[in-house]
């Protein structure tokens, strides 16, 4: 096992954030994709029903953490090995232990970058609040649902969350997805769509909401910069955040002086947020 690689911290650069050439002409990747409209979200549905425990439909997942983990492991950075190229990193944090069931967070890298990036938005706050982290890398340059629809990426993170939950111990009540920029649209639509197995979801400088369905109720946190320059936030965050209150998600929304970017005091208060009564 490797010791844990150094936490790339979510100042994304501006090359990584902005759009790929072709994407931009047609109007599809990160900062390109704005969520426009002002159509309702879907409405909320209950549970699935006469379906299979391994079948799946659309962007529903069936990963679910498993009731009891005998295996240990030392903290660092493991990889995946679900794929070749670009494949997905758990982080185990310092003081893990299979017998007290810890936090999970999906975290999801922005366009054009990889697994290791998803793991640098959390990374360096991870041993305090005692987080395992899982960074899967999306298909291509970037998440499926902002090029075509879900897809592979969700069959990915699907495999990539049931490895997981097979080898860690994993509390149900605070298993959250979080994504910045591309990832943080993801996040928040596959997390809306999932919510009954995310009961959180962190958005930092998203830009698109756009779930299939609605299941559970989770609590979502989102951040945006003033000056973001790849995803404004009047055609975004200030957009899709009284859509979600609308809909009676409970939001802590936390606006910010900067550009496309996740500040050290953002990430740790979606931390504190996520975590407040574990000790």
């Amino acid at each position: 096992m490797s010791a844990p690689r150094g936490s790339c911290h979510a100042s994304v650069s501006r090359r990584r954030a902005l759009c790929f050439g072709g994407a931009l002409a047609l109007g599809l990747a990160s900062g390109c994709d704005h969520d426009r409209s002002e159509a309702p979200l879907p409405e909320d549905a209950g549970p699935d029903e006469g379906t299979a425990p391994s079948a799946r439909t659309g962007a529903r997942l069936r990963a679910r953490p498993q009731p009891r983990i005998s295996e240990r492991a030392s903290p660092g950075v493991l990889p995946l090995d679900l794929a070749e190229g670009r494949d997905g990193l758990v982080y185990v944090p310092r003081g893990y232990r299979p017998d007290r069931p810890a936090p999970l967070v999906l975290a999801l890298h922005g366009s054009g970058d990889d697994a290791e990036e998803g793991l640098g938005l959390l990374s360096k706050l991870a041993d305090g609040a005692g987080l395992l982290l899982v960074a899967p890398a999306s298909r291509r340059h970037t998440w499926d649902l902002v090029l075509d629809g879900f897809g592979p990426d969700v069959e990915f993170i699907d495999e990539a969350l049931t490895q997981t939950f097979e080898h860690f111990a994993v509390d149900p009540a605070f298993v959250a997805i979080a994504g910045f920029s591309d990832g943080a649209s993801y996040a928040l639509s596959l997390g809306l769509t999932n919510g009954d197995l995310f009961r959180q979801v962190i958005a930092f400088s998203g830009g698109r909401l756009a779930p299939t369905a609605r299941h559970g109720r989770p609590r979502v946190f989102v951040s945006h910069g003033t000056e973001d320059e790849v995803l404004a936030i009047d055609e975004s965050s200030r957009r899709f955040v009284p859509r979600l209150r609308h809909a009676g998600y409970r939001v802590r929304y936390r606006e910010f002086d900067g550009p496309h970017t996740v500040p050290p005091e953002i990430a740790r208060e979606a931390v504190a947020w996520l975590v407040p009564t574990r000790g």
